[in-house]
């Protein structure tokens, strides 16, 4: 197995628009702000492989710096999402790894899941199809997930024989859909649903298929389009209040509005109000 870990230098990083970045293991497009990444192996469902998880995670480490991208889609190709692990190209291999190999890898998915949480940008999920295994955990890292009626869902980890603590599952799957769903679906490996994703809220809507990316994109420009640092800040909070009491909450969400408050966006939106016109926000 090649060594993934400390691919890319964020320093170097900030220096480099992602406009016109390069992807090598999956699709990349920019418009208007919005980055849209398309896992595009469509004839195996989209399955990941150990390049494609390390280009993904250093991508949305890079996108920290990447002032020009203001929104991300994450979408699949033919009409699936995502397979999760490539059985032949990730899983085989692992069984033949001894320990220290095998926690590199681990951690290196994990580390795709951290990276999507910690960058700042709000990420929109079109998950049509088929949604498995880490294609599942990279869908619930979204920040707002859009599917289709077809849809379906289900964290595998159990059907491999491994355990449903994956990537973060048993952290953040709870937190979605509450302890009880989780668990049944954790420990079975049974596929949720579209219309049980959209009740139990793992979906913000759903759409028809010809019409989900569009749908997505739609939101991402919006949110491209609005006080782009205090979404950045919105989405820090959501995340880091998780293990925070609630006294220790509010008195760091005063602090992250006195933040945003300084802001040149704060400001415009002021004017724009005492003007009766719509703010033009630059993220600022």
């Amino acid at each position: 197995m090649k060594h993934y870990i400390g691919a890319t230098n964020p320093m170097h990083a900030q220096f480099e628009p992602k406009a016109a970045y390069a992807a090598r293991h999956f699709a990349w497009s920019f418009a208007d702000g919005i980055g849209t990444i398309t896992l595009n192996r469509p004839e195996r469902k989209n399955p990941l492989t150990f390049d494609s998880y390390a280009e993904l995670r250093d991508l949305f480490r890079a996108l920290h710096f990447a002032t020009d991208v203001k929104a991300i889609v994450i979408s699949g190709a033919g009409g699936n999402f995502c397979s999760g692990g490539d059985v032949h190209e990730i899983i085989g291999p692992l069984t033949q790894m001894q320990m220290p190999a095998l926690l590199e890898f681990t951690r290196m998915t994990g580390d795709l899941v951290k990276a999507i949480r910690q960058c700042p940008q709000p990420i929109v999920g079109a998950i049509d199809g088929i949604c498995a295994g880490a294609g599942a955990m990279i869908a619930l890292a979204c920040d707002l997930r859009y599917g289709t009626p077809s849809t379906k869902t289900a964290f595998l980890f159990t059907r491999v024989g491994l355990a449903g603590a994956d990537m973060g599952a048993c952290a953040l799957l709870p937190r979605m859909i509450g302890q009880g769903r989780a668990s049944e679906l954790l420990f079975t490996g049974r596929a949720m649903s579209a219309a049980e994703g959209h009740a139990w809220g793992f979906f913000n809507a759903l759409h028809e298929s010809d019409a989900l990316l569009g749908a997505a994109t739609a939101v991402a420009r919006d949110l491209a389009a609005g006080p782009t640092f205090a979404h950045g800040m919105t989405k820090t909070m959501l995340s880091q209040e998780w293990s925070m009491t609630i006294d220790q909450a509010i008195e760091s969400e005063a602090q992250a509005q006195a933040i945003c408050m300084q802001t040149e966006d704060f400001k415009r939106a002021y004017d724009a109000f005492a003007n009766k016109r719509k703010p033009a926000f630059q993220g600022d």
